[in-house]
């Protein structure tokens, strides 16, 4: 289950639960919706790979969709997921007590002038089509793949 869809059956239970819900799950129509499990599922499996194994005739296949339908399905999904109210409940802002701490922390562990850069999150790889043709060892990670490293602040 995680290699697959790159979370625990706990946290997907949990996302499905929390989402299930929302407007964008809802039709009018006499044929029922896919289930929000499948559709999660399926968006899960699309952002866990990445190359051919995150295409969308990948997808299908691993999912039983028509390519279509996987189009469909994540769209609504990050619908949901980007909804303000979700966020604020899957995302909650620090208290002024953590904010305080993760000042100190950056003070301590690292120059003075940063402390109000107290919040970073970093780590998320994208990888490039190409290898660049300036400074090409600068985008060369870990990995062994040429990637931007993004850093959300």
């Amino acid at each position: 289950f995680r290699s697959v869809l790159r979370v625990s059956p706990a946290t997907f239970d949990r996302l499905v639960n929390e989402l299930e819900d929302d407007p964008v799950f809802l039709n009018n129509s006499q044929n029922e919706q896919i289930p929000v499990s499948h559709q999660v599922a399926v968006l899960l499996f699309r952002f866990g790979h990445s190359g051919n194994a995150a295409s969308l005739k990948r997808v299908a296949e691993w999912s039983g969709y028509g390519k279509g339908t996987v189009l469909l399905m994540t769209r609504r999904v990050l619908t949901a997921l980007l909804r303000p109210e979700f966020l604020k409940r899957a995302i909650p802002p620090p208290t002024e007590e953590e904010r305080e701490a993760a000042k100190n922390w950056v003070e301590e562990h690292s120059c003075y002038a940063w402390r109000n850069g107290w919040l970073f999150v970093d780590g998320t790889l994208i990888p490039l089509y190409f290898r660049p043709y300036w400074y090409a060892e600068a985008y060369f990670d870990r990995k062994c793949n040429y990637s931007l490293n993004i850093q959300v602040s």
